[in-house]
């Protein structure tokens, strides 16, 4: 499906998005707030850095990193088959190479793989399952090194604040229907 939704800065900035059906992106400008957020101290752009994109949809975080960060490693995990069609269509597309890879899977069954080696994580589950962000957060505290950043954007008319004592909060934004949470793990 096409969008208008784009690839916001960096190298590839402008490059259009895909979108699997049903999907609810985050809008360009949300994005655009979250990643000056990022940059405002948060995240080294300049150094190489690990990203988990965990409920990928259309990949379009993950995508944006590639973009901005020269030094990006990225790992997308969705569940659904459409999701994990669309984040390859749109990689090949950009030509990052072995920058980044796909894997069909449930992203609280790739905490174990995946969270005790990432810098940045970025959680979007579907909105109406709060319980399923809440437990990814409480399971990725048990394996993620102290100083990791995890963003988990949700939607703003149903706030909802984990248990957070393994977290320091950073930032707490909303824009329009998204609210992001950003935590580093102490």
């Amino acid at each position: 499906m096409e969008s208008k939704l784009q690839i916001i800065s960096g190298q590839y900035r402008g490059r259009k998005l895909r979108l699997p059906a049903g999907a609810r992106p985050t809008q360009n400008r949300a994005r655009i707030a979250l990643f000056n957020m990022l940059e405002s101290g948060i995240i080294d752009g300049g150094a190489e850095i690990r990203v988990w994109d965990a409920f990928a949809g259309s990949g379009a975080f993950g995508l944006e990193c590639l973009s901005r960060y020269a030094g990006a490693q990225v790992i997308f995990t969705d569940v659904a088959p459409t999701s994990i069609q669309t984040v390859r269509d749109n990689l090949a597309t950009l030509n990052v190479g072995a920058r980044a890879s796909v894997v069909q899977m449930d992203a609280i069954g790739a905490i174990g793989k995946y969270a005790q080696n990432t810098d940045l994580i970025f959680i979007d589950p579907p909105y109406t399952e709060y319980e399923l962000g809440i437990n990814f957060v409480k399971k990725v505290a048990k394996v993620a090194k102290s100083g990791t950043i995890l963003i988990w954007e949700q939607e703003t008319v149903n706030r909802v604040s984990p248990d957070i004592t393994q977290w320091n909060v950073l930032r707490d934004k909303t824009y329009g229907r998204a609210r992001f949470l950003i935590l580093q793990k102490i």
